[in-house]
């Protein structure tokens, strides 16, 4: 019952979260982006620690102060922004999201072997897939559900508002390639740390990172087109989506290095935009937490 009371208060609040202009938004999120970053020791710790493993050297112990504080600020601009989401429609897209590199997708999904899209933790992911269903097309989306039930039930709406469809992480195969072979289109999204069983490890940054190998081998299993998809914010606070050329893979022969060899080269997709854009990535999520098996040294 209590929680039934707390999540129509919630309702109601995000009702009146999206009727704010964005302007409004973007003030509020930088106050509340620093205060995260000053009372969230966890995260902040998390963040700190994931740009010292990706840069090293390449920056400053300030340098990486500072774009860890300004993505707590993107960060809760993010969830900010989910109250528009929920109320977005094809009218309201023009002026908040324009579209960049269509026509990689239109000539990918003209193969008829359905698209795969390289998708990540980058800008408003959400927005990215609403935004693309209610103007081109819907797709399917390979999530894990939230552990917060009230989250996870405003994320599923959000993603399927469009007409999106939803495909559980856990057997999500057989389910992919059903849906490949019918020309629809797969987003997977790679850039969350995986367990060892479902990942190769290549490089990320300056360091090797555990990346699900799902992609890859689906990719070169149903020769579906590979197409790099992300939204960056603007300074205005709006988002341009960028499609990006179909990604040319690997196919040696070697499955194995195939695999490894393409998620090498999805992950590098993935570094260009961070690199490009530091603050708009997920650096609160442990990506280099799934470490390889290291035996123990050799007696001397």
């Amino acid at each position: 019952m209590r929680q039934a009371v707390v999540d129509q208060m919630a309702e109601v609040f995000m009702d009146m979260a999206a009727t704010l202009p964005i302007r409004v938004s973007c003030k509020l999120a930088e106050f509340f982006g620093r205060v995260w970053f000053q009372v969230d020791r966890k995260h902040r710790k998390i963040a700190l620690n994931n740009l010292k493993i990706a840069w090293g050297e390449e920056l400053s112990e300030k340098e990486r102060r500072t774009i860890a504080r300004r993505n707590f600020i993107h960060l809760a601009q993010v969830l900010l922004e989910l109250p528009y989401l929920k109320k977005l429609t094809p009218d309201r897209l023009d002026g908040f999201v324009t579209f960049d590199g269509i026509e990689h997708f239109k000539n990918a999904l003209q193969k008829g072997r359905g698209v795969l899209l390289l998708a990540s933790h980058f800008g408003n992911w959400e927005l990215m897939a609403l935004a693309f269903s209610l103007r081109y097309r819907p797709i399917n989306i390979v999530v894990r559900p939230l552990d917060n039930p009230f989250l996870d039930n405003l994320i599923t709406k959000i993603r399927t508002g469009g007409g999106n469809q939803l495909i559980p992480k856990k057997g999500s195969v057989r389910k992919m390639l059903r849906l490949l072979s019918a020309g629809e289109v797969v987003a997977l999204l790679l850039d969350q740390n995986p367990a060892w069983y479902e990942g190769v490890f290549v490089p990320f940054f300056n360091e090797i990172a555990c990346t699900n190998k799902a992609l890859s081998t689906i990719a070169l299993r149903t020769g579906a087109p590979v197409i790099p998809a992300f939204n960056v914010r603007q300074p205005d606070g709006s988002y341009r989506i960028f499609g990006e050329p179909e990604v040319v893979l690997a196919r040696s022969g070697d499955t194995t290095r195939d695999i490894e060899e393409n998620t090498a080269k999805f992950n590098k997709i993935i570094e260009t935009y961070v690199r490009r854009y530091p603050e708009q990535w997920f650096w609160v999520h442990q990506r280099w937490k799934t470490r390889p098996y290291q035996p123990w040294p050799r007696e001397l």
